[in-house]
């Protein structure tokens, strides 16, 4: 499968995923979906992201959650929505969510072995 078509699927799902926060009462807003290759650097030298980032293929976004206008900003408060998004795997395509390397707001497809 190319990165392309690994990209296209993963924008109907993160649309997916949206209508599921809807629908469990969530509202939510996008954090960084896209990073350049300078910033993946960057963040890597500051311990706050990889080199190799899937965000800089498109594979990868944070989702800011809110409830009752509430900013939830804890792992945890994402784990319903990651165990639905890891869910969504199927053939070919592996869903990650960040939770579990200390990332909870991280949803990604998994790509070359990265997450």
């Amino acid at each position: 499968m190319t990165l392309r078509e690994k990209q296209s699927i993963f924008a109907n799902l993160v649309g997916e995923l949206i209508f599921e926060a809807q629908r469990r009462g969530y509202e939510i807003t996008f954090g960084e979906a896209y990073r350049s290759k300078e910033e993946s650097e960057r963040l890597a030298k500051l311990g706050l992201g990889i080199k190799n980032s899937l965000h800089r293929d498109r594979l990868a976004i944070d989702i800011n959650l809110f409830k009752d206008g509430k900013f939830l900003d804890k792992t945890d408060d994402h784990r319903e929505l990651g165990m639905w998004w890891e869910d969504q795997s199927f053939a070919g395509i592996k869903c990650r969510w960040g939770g579990y390397f200390g990332d909870g707001n991280h949803y990604s497809i998994e790509h070359e072995g990265r997450k």
